[in-house]
């Protein structure tokens, strides 16, 4: 769905989301990295367990919420990654089933 454009001079950060380890463009949102990495959700909602995904993409819809570096609740679309960072989907709460 989501792929970055080819650009051979940029720097790459390694992190890892849900357990697989992804080199990224650095200077991208977390909500990015997942997006192209992934099968395209950040989290499943608490009431009925569907899956979304960010919609905004600027902070304010919340469907963005992933676990990072071991915090629930934290908005993928406003956090930068960074060398080895930790990045998991969040089920409902936050709580990891």
């Amino acid at each position: 769905m989501f792929r970055f454009l080819q650009n051979d001079s940029e720097k790459t950060v390694r992190l890892t989301i849900d357990g697989m380890t992804v080199s990224v463009p650095e200077n991208i949102t977390v909500a990015a990295a997942v997006l192209a990495q992934s099968s395209g959700y950040t989290r499943t909602t608490p009431v009925s367990g569907q899956q979304r995904a960010p919609l905004c993409l600027m902070g304010v819809c919340y469907e963005c919420l992933m676990i990072i570096d071991g915090k629930a609740n934290r908005r993928a679309c406003q956090e930068i990654v960074a060398e080895g960072m930790r990045i998991e989907r969040q089920h409902g709460t936050g709580t990891q089933i």
